[in-house]
């Protein structure tokens, strides 16, 4: 009976510890996000893509080393003189004129070495180098972006969560204290100091806090999943939001000048405008004489391991394409309009980056003033409900008068919750748009 008990308290133990909520601050739900969320592992994982394709670019400067295995067999006179050569085979037989105009057949099996070193190509592989290398850095950019957009996601998506459960709290005041009339107004109709019609009202109201806070709860659990998807979460995931839902301070620093310093987006565009330029390098290159060398070591035998000989050659060349169809002009004209186009949307996404900060700065001072109008409205609310219910309770105001200030103090506080919410939002906002935030922000505090 008594291990049958401590089973149980076991069991009973152990579910209460998975369902226990996990405590979160806003710091650890982005660090969270920046470690397990898909959408950076597929930004990393294009960063390596492209560092990998600098690594094939580089490849260039290392010689080419290729093995060949091949098998031919035939008795064409000339095909018989030059393998019976190759394969150190050839005597003073084979000038008997009927060996050389009716050979037997012979096999060859070849094995060829070649192994191919550039050496100059007029800066074709250094320019396509540089353009992979930019390309890296392109995505890199990338990855900086994501990161951004994930911050201020994984933020929004926190203080929306922490909002929700600021509402649910307020929903369940508002609810408690429409009961708490309903209740005292009941022992006043007992007392027949008010009719039916007050009570009914009441209760009218009562369900209606009811009804709100039905529909805060299932406001705050959708909230929690959005958050748990956001930090790469299962959706199910039993959350502790441990940072308040208070105003943040205003970013220092000049924000705008911030912005065109840091943006990974600008820095992206700047990079395609070189990348571009480096392709049209290496494009011209075509133009010129690509010079290499060449080396081979050959053996041909008659039997796969016997019967055969060894040579080798070695040479340098010059290979210069002449007239390719109009093809490498083509390409330079390509690089030159991309370089143009890269510098166009350059001018034009920076506008678009300093109007972003702007109306970012603009909510912010908007929420802030908000913050000072609902915190003296929430004030004036509650003390004109406290007045009002004095003077129902001795008659001199009506149930319409009651109804109204129970309402005017739960829209108040919402207000204030909301003008908390967008104050701290745009805060983050400000540090996106100036491409500056972080894991270790200030307004994550």
């Amino acid at each position: 009976m008594m291990r049958t008990l401590i089973g149980t308290l076991a069991l009973a133990a152990a579910a209460w510890a998975q369902e226990a909520p996990r405590a979160m601050t806003l710091r650890e739900a982005v660090k969270q996000a920046l470690s397990a969320h898909p959408s950076l592992e597929a930004a990393r994982a294009k960063v390596t893509a492209a560092a990998a394709r600098v690594e094939q670019a580089r490849s260039g400067h290392l010689p080419r080393l290729k093995y060949e295995e091949s098998f031919q067999s035939g008795n064409n006179p000339v095909y018989v003189f030059g393998t019976l050569l190759t394969q150190r085979q050839f005597t003073s037989a084979n000038f008997a004129l009927d060996s050389l105009n009716r050979p037997d057949p012979i096999n060859n099996f070849q094995s060829k070495v070649t192994a191919e070193q550039l050496i100059y190509d007029f800066g074709g592989l250094k320019n396509n180098i540089k353009a992979a290398d930019l390309g890296r850095q392109m995505s890199e950019q990338d990855r900086k972006a994501a990161e951004l957009g994930l911050l201020a996601g994984v933020t929004k998506t926190y203080l929306g969560a922490q909002l929700a459960a600021q509402a649910l709290t307020v929903a369940r005041e508002a609810e408690k204290s429409a009961e708490a009339d309903l209740a005292r107004a009941q022992k006043m109709q007992a007392a027949g100091l008010i009719t039916e019609a007050d009570v009914l009202s009441l209760k009218v109201h009562a369900a209606a806090m009811r009804e709100q806070v039905i529909r805060a709860e299932a406001n705050r659990k959708v909230s929690l999943a959005a958050l748990n998807e956001a930090l790469g979460l299962p959706l199910e995931t039993v959350l502790d939001l441990t940072t308040p839902l208070a105003a943040a301070l205003a970013p220092a620093g000049d924000a705008e000048k911030q912005a065109l310093q840091s943006r990974p987006e600008l820095g992206k565009i700047q990079l395609a405008s070189e990348a571009a330029e480096a392709q049209a390098a290496a494009a011209r290159a075509g133009y010129y004489p690509r010079i290499a060398m060449r080396g081979i070591f050959e053996a041909d035998r008659q039997q796969f391991v016997n019967k055969g000989g060894a040579n080798w050659m070695f040479g340098a060349g010059l290979e210069w394409n002449l007239f390719d169809g109009n093809r490498t002009r083509a390409s330079v004209a390509e690089a030159k309009a991309q370089s143009a186009a890269s510098q166009a949307s350059l001018r034009q996404y920076q506008s678009a980056v300093r109007l972003e900060v702007k109306q970012a700065q603009a909510m912010l001072d908007a929420a802030s003033e908000r913050l000072k109008v609902t915190e003296a409205g929430v004030a004036q609310s509650e003390e004109s409900l406290r007045i009002l219910r004095n003077r129902y309770q001795n008659g001199l105001a009506t149930v319409t008068d009651l109804l109204r200030a129970q309402v005017a103090v739960s829209d108040a506080r919402m207000r204030r919750l909301q003008a908390i919410h967008d104050q701290r939002l745009a805060a983050v906002e400000i540090q996106r748009a100036a491409g500056i935030l972080n894991g270790d922000s200030d307004v994550l505090n």
